[in-house]
Formats: C-alpha cells, sequence, structure tokens
C-alpha cells in the first residue's frame, strides 16, 4: 500500500495536531517527519529503547525536542495515554476519493475500501482504521459532518496506522458511494436486520464496506446507494456488535475470502509468522 501522497496548503487543516503514545509518534516521524513541528517528552516514563529511537530520528530530521513536566504533557494530550512522549504536527492532511482508488490500482488487487457513515467515538474511529490497515483495504472514508475526524485519540487507538492508510473526508458520503459505483466497485453494507449472513456472500472483487455509527447503524439514505446487506450472525443476547469490532469482522472475512497469505502480510508490513 503506497503512503498518502502530499496534498497542497489548502488542504490541509490549519491547526496544529498532537500525536502522542509510543507508537503513534514513532509512525509519523517514520512516515511524516518534515510534518512534525516539535517533540515533547518528560523523564522517567520513555523507555530507553522507544527513546533512544525517538530521539535520533528527531535529531536526523531537525525537530526540536523539548523535556517538560508530566503536567504539561497530560494537558497536550488531552489526558491520554501519553507514555512519556508527544509529537505536534501540522493538521491532518486527508486523501482525495481518486487517491484511495489510485492506491487500490498500484496495489494490483481488487479495490477494498471502508466507509464510515456517522462513526463519532474516536476509539472506535481508530481502531477501525487499525484493522482496514492489518487486514488490506485501500483507504477508508468518512464524512465531513455528524462523523469524528482524526484526532491525536484516533491516531493513538489506530496504534499509528492514520499514517499509513489513506483516509478520505467528503461531504457526502451517498455520492461518494456512488463515485465508487461508477469505479466498479461494489458496495456492501453491514446492516443487523439484513437476510444474507456475511459468509454466504462473495466478497472477492471490487468491494466497498459502509459501517454505520454506533447504535443507529447506516442511515437509511445512505442504505438506498448500498448494492447488498450484510448481517454478522450472533448466538448471545446482545443484539449488536460494537462498530470497530463489526468493521474488523468484515474486514477479516474479506482477507479470507481474498486468501491473504504471508507474502501479502508481508507486503503490509507484518512480518510475523
Amino acid at each position: 500500500m503506497r503512503d498518502r501522497p502530499p496534498r497542497g496548503p489548502e488542504q490541509r487543516e490549519r491547526h496544529e495536531r498532537h500525536v502522542y503514545g509510543v507508537n503513534p509518534v514513532l509512525e509519523a516521524l517514520r512516515v511524516r517527519s518534515d510534518e512534525v513541528e516539535r517533540l515533547y517528552i518528560t523523564e522517567g516514563q520513555l523507555g530507553s529503547r522507544a527513546a533512544a529511537e525517538i530521539l535520533s530520528r528527531a535529531r536526523d530530521a531537525g525537530i526540536r525536542v523539548e523535556r517538560v513536566t508530566r503536567e504539561r504533557l497530560a494537558t497536550l494530550a488531552e489526558g491520554g495515554v501519553h507514555q512519556g512522549v508527544v509529537a505536534e504536527l501540522r493538521g491532518f492532511q486527508y486523501a482525495e476519493l481518486p487517491d484511495v482508488l489510485s492506491a487500490a490500482q498500484e496495489s494490483g488487487r481488487p479495490p477494498l475500501i471502508v466507509v464510515l457513515d456517522g462513526i463519532q467515538d474516536p476509539h472506535n474511529l481508530g481502531a477501525i482504521i487499525r484493522s482496514a490497515h492489518a487486514l488490506g483495504a485501500h483507504g477508508v472514508v468518512i464524512g465531513k459532518d455528524r462523523a469524528v475526524p482524526v484526532t491525536g485519540v484516533v491516531a493513538k487507538a489506530s496504534a499509528g496506522a492514520v499514517e499509513h492508510c489513506p483516509i478520505a473526508r467528503v461531504v457526502n458520503i451517498s455520492r461518494a458511494l456512488e463515485e465508487l459505483k461508477e469505479a466498479g466497485v461494489w458496495v456492501a453494507a453491514a446492516e443487523a436486520h439484513a437476510t444474507e449472513p456475511l459468509w454466504k456472500a462473495r466478497l472477492d472483487g471490487p468491494l466497498a464496506i459502509v459501517v454505520g455509527a454506533e447504535g443507529a447503524g447506516v442511515r437509511e439514505g445512505v442504505l438506498k446507494h448500498c448494492d447488498f446487506r450484510l448481517r454478522i450472525p450472533m448466538a448471545g443476547q446482545v443484539g449488536s456488535l460494537n462498530a470497530s469490532v463489526s468493521a474488523a469482522i468484515l474486514l477479516y472475512e474479506v482477507a479470507r475470502q481474498r486468501g491473504m497469505g504471508v507474502s501479502d502480510r508481508a507486503r503490509l508490513g507484518d512480518q510475523s509468522p
């Protein structure tokens, strides 16, 4: 999967963002060091191995490092688990929908895109982006309205995957789905009352998976633009799953049907056996 292409100043958020935690900060330094304005570190919390790589990369990139109190770091991380380090970056650079399709074309694999309808929990968004990147999706599409943007909390929950997985932010989710369909992508919605169970659907072709907001699910107006609906069968008494869990299950089934093996995981950056 290619890295997100550079965007022009007109497509950049105008305010800085803070990324915190060892893995998110390291990924930002590895992938986007030119966008890191400053590093904040507190003594006694950052492990020696992580500190060595972080400080080395900051030095090589000419990034200013400030040692601050734990209280100051907690404020920058807005109370999140910062593990002793916070990076200040320029505003997050979103991809465009054509960028996501181009990433799929360059990969040589059928497009796999995750479209999120109204996800408002930053932890859910981060977890979905992490699963999307890990399971071979070419990008994630989110809405500009009634949805959480990419924040430091999202970056932390994604374990740094926001720096690798293209994320497009669109004005209208339904219009984005129509654009994907025009590009030859089939659109499947996760829907609790769908008649077709997940494993009976063929998911190995060009595909966009639509996951709805926590509790509300995919809006009816968006469902009208989907080609088919998928149900995740459950044996328990709970009627629905967390949005990030649903997305992970759907993505895993797609990966299974596509036969993602060792060579695919290596190409995606997973060196585990």
